[in-house]
């Protein structure tokens, strides 16, 4: 009887994992930019859910199916990045627009930055989520569909049947809203 021996396994296995790299690299590559719009970014989620990939690969059941498997550890590192940022700041999260007055860029202090600044963080996100509920329902359902759950324009557009030109103005008006009572808020903290 032949005994089993993990580095023999391995090595079979290995232009499989070559193989498969290769085969679906490139794809891989582009599912992510369609996704995330800084090409770096990109190429970061890319290499980590290859590694992750190589890391599984050794691990004695192998993955089943590669190609699906690579692309669902992709979402997840894409919702990841996505939820890391979040924290951090809030601002274009697909790149499907490209204009200032769309933009809001909250710039949070970090949350273990001591007692003032998690003051401040406290203060800022309660002032968000007041002037949020101040929105009107289109508005506000707009501006937390893309901002916060960072989809897209155009599938909002699909699911509302509402055209991309109308969520754009409707995100553009939250946006000026929402600046305006923040403003406030920011100003307050300074003083």
């Amino acid at each position: 009887m032949e005994s089993w021996n993990p580095n023999l396994k391995m090595a079979e296995r290995n232009p499989d994992l070559t193989l498969t790299i290769q085969r679906e690299r490139s794809r891989l590559l582009n599912f992510i930019r369609r996704r995330v719009p800084d090409r770096m970014d990109a190429e970061d989620i890319l290499q980590d859910v290859l590694y992750s990939f190589i890391e599984a690969f050794r691990l004695p059941n192998p993955v089943e199916h590669a190609s699906a498997w690579l692309y669902q550890v992709a979402r997840n590192r894409i919702i990841d990045r996505f939820r890391k940022r979040r924290e951090e700041r809030l601002g274009d999260a697909d790149g499907n627009y490209d204009g200032a007055d769309t933009r809001l860029d909250l710039t949070l202090p970090s949350a273990d930055g001591g007692p003032d600044a998690q003051y401040a963080r406290q203060a800022l996100m309660q002032a968000l989520q007041q002037a949020l509920a101040e929105l009107p329902e289109a508005q506000r359902a707009v501006f937390i569909a893309h901002e916060i759950e960072g989809r897209s324009f155009r599938d909002l557009s699909i699911e509302a049947n509402t055209s991309v030109n109308t969520l754009l103005a409707r995100k553009r008006y939250a946006v000026i809203h929402l600046r305006s009572r923040l403003r406030a808020a920011y100003d307050e903290l300074g003083n």
